[in-house]
């Protein structure tokens, strides 16, 4: 297996200062006198093309929880977790026709601030900290902790090299982060194209080497047929639900992905409340005109349909190789108890790369980790400046003061997160990283979505009502994943809970997916309910007609495309 070269090092110290100018360059030269200096620091408002905008929205998505934890699922349930990606792309068709003509009709420039416009300044400030707690010690811990992990067993390192790639990291993102979204954006162009072009040639040499282990030379397309026979259960999108002569994985498979009961709500409020409630994701496009963010946004989900092939087959290409004896220590790096940890399957594959290749991966990975460390932390940014520091804090700051506070926020989130990631205190090596982001960013999403989904397109709905939902929502979503299986038993008419193994006990868990889907229900109800005492239109309401939701014939094309491809892909890998 091939080692960390000179030449990685100079090819990926050469990465960095592309960037690095590249994003010099663009703070200098591009700005925008028409706009004030914090929005140009937030939104870059105007100034992003629909390319930019889409190569963003992918950057700033694809991290570690991607290249790691993504291709760690890959390694141990198979394909059907692209699910996450090729639903996704369905549901940036749904943000761009009709979430995001609601947004910029009613100038919209951070999540908080339509909660504000639509109910009232209680529902926005709760919000506000709930995003801000998940953005710090969900999405920033997470990231940082599989990012360390990827790059650290990449270059044979110990726990000691590990925190200087903490810092490195954080520093990178910073560095970037600076700027303004302006910066974000522009760079991520040059972030995601490294990201594919490293990705797919580490792809393309995992089949390769699938391909030579079973005896027919550098061939990737052999590679893949050898995938599909030696590890036929890691192609099937849709699980069966577990019987009673069940396996504990097909029960362990069934609980990430419950089969067809997974697109009947679980999976798609994941990807709708992340890509259409989402200031981390939204405040890309909503500095842009309606035809410039619908372009951006469906040219993002044409990049996600990529996506599996890029962070999910080299993880079964990691299972095949470990089943054949093959990357048995490089899958055991880390483990505690002698397990193999899926999370380990990327950097596994990477040490196949040759000398110059492992740089332009290890860019790739980088460029992932630090776009995504960037949007998050300039999110967080936008967040707390516009919606607590502005409203609540010091009222009269002016545009300078504001964007001071900003950078400072950046840099204190990133050393927060740097202080829970450094001895993993929040248990995201136990849980898997891909696995530990959505279950926790699930705990909100259901009351999150059902207010947003309310608020634009039912006129009644009430402050109130949008108070009661977004605690509804967290408290159900708690109730589901952690408690009824032990208050209402483990077969009810709303849901099955599993037996699993859980850091080392027997425990009764029912999919996340379906938790999040029952309190979804539930909290919609209950808001339409408490709506239902009040007027009949709320005053507060957003006015829509049909001409807003109308496309171009050019974004109607791609429309079909996308949904075209992913009907294939269904067909083919059901």
């Amino acid at each position: 297996m091939s080692k960390f070269h000179i030449i990685d090092i100079i090819i990926f110290i050469f990465y960095f200062l592309v960037v690095a100018g590249y994003g010099f360059y663009v703070y200098h030269k591009k700005r925008n006198k028409d706009v004030t200096a914090s929005h140009d620091f937030f939104l870059a408002e105007g100034s992003l093309t629909w390319w930019a905008i889409g190569a963003s929205l992918i950057a700033s998505n694809i991290s570690a929880e991607q290249f790691i934890g993504m291709s760690g699922q890959g390694y141990d349930i198979g394909i059907a977790v692209a699910a996450y990606e090729w639903i996704a792309a369905i549901a940036l068709i749904i943000v761009a026709v009709w979430f995001m003509p609601v947004y910029l009709k009613n100038k919209i420039y951070t999540m908080p601030q339509f909660l504000t416009t639509r109910y009232n300044e209680t529902v926005a400030f709760i919000m506000s900290l709930f995003w801000l707690l998940l953005y710090v010690f969900v999405n920033l811990t997470s990231i940082l902790f599989l990012g360390e992990i990827a790059i650290n067993n990449l270059i044979g390192g110990n726990a000691a090299s590990g925190h200087v790639i903490l810092f490195a990291l954080s520093i990178f993102a910073i560095f970037i982060t600076l700027g303004g979204m302006k910066v974000i954006g522009f760079t991520d162009v040059i972030q995601v194209s490294v990201l594919i072009i490293g990705g797919l040639a580490t792809t393309y040499i995992a089949l390769t080497v699938v391909s030579q282990a079973f005896g027919f030379g550098k061939d990737a397309l052999q590679g893949f047929t050898q995938l599909i026979k030696h590890a036929p259960d890691r192609f099937h999108m849709i699980f069966e639900k577990p019987g009673p002569n069940s396996t504990p994985h097909e029960v362990h498979n069934y609980l990430t992905i419950p089969g067809l009961l997974s697109y009947v709500a679980g999976i798609w409020i994941i990807n709708l409340n992340y890509w259409g409630c989402n200031q981390y994701i939204t405040q890309r496009a909503l500095g842009a005109s309606l035809p410039t963010a619908r372009k951006g946004i469906l040219f993002a989900g044409f990049l996600k349909l990529l996506m599996p092939l890029i962070v999910m087959l080299p993880g079964i290409a990691a299972y095949v190789l470990h089943q054949k004896g093959m990357i048995q220590q490089e899958m055991l790096v880390n483990s505690k108890n002698g397990q193999v940890l899926t999370d380990n399957a990327y950097s596994a594959i990477l040490g196949y790369l040759p000398n110059g290749l492992i740089g332009l991966s290890l860019a790739a990975l980088t460029a992932a980790i630090v776009a995504s460390l960037a949007g998050k932390a300039n999110s967080i940014s936008t967040i707390f400046t516009l919606d607590v520091y502005k409203k609540h804090i010091n009222k009269n700051a002016d545009e300078k003061n504001m964007v001071w506070i900003g950078r400072i926020t950046i840099i204190c989130a990133l050393a927060v997160a740097i202080l829970f990631t450094w001895s993993d205190t929040l248990g995201i090596g136990g849980e898997g990283g891909f696995t530990y982001i959505q279950k926790y960013t699930g705990f909100i999403s259901p009351g999150v979505f059902a207010m947003f989904l309310l608020g634009m397109f039912w006129k009644r709905t009430t402050g109130a009502a949008a108070v009661v939902g977004v605690i509804t929502g967290f408290v159900l979503s708690v109730l589901f994943n952690e408690k009824a299986p032990q208050w209402f038993g483990h077969e009810t008419f709303l849901y099955t809970a599993y037996q699993t193994v859980e850091n080392g006990k027997l425990v009764w868990e029912i999919p996340f997916h379906i938790c999040m889907g029952l309190a979804f229900f539930f909290t919609m109800a209950i808001m339409i309910l408490v709506s239902l005492g009040g007027p009949k239109i709320n005053p507060k309401a957003f006015a829509l007609d049909r001409s807003m939701f109308k496309v171009q014939p050019g974004i109607l094309a791609m429309i079909v495309i996308t949904l075209m491809i992913i009907s294939f892909l269904y067909v083919r890998f059901w």
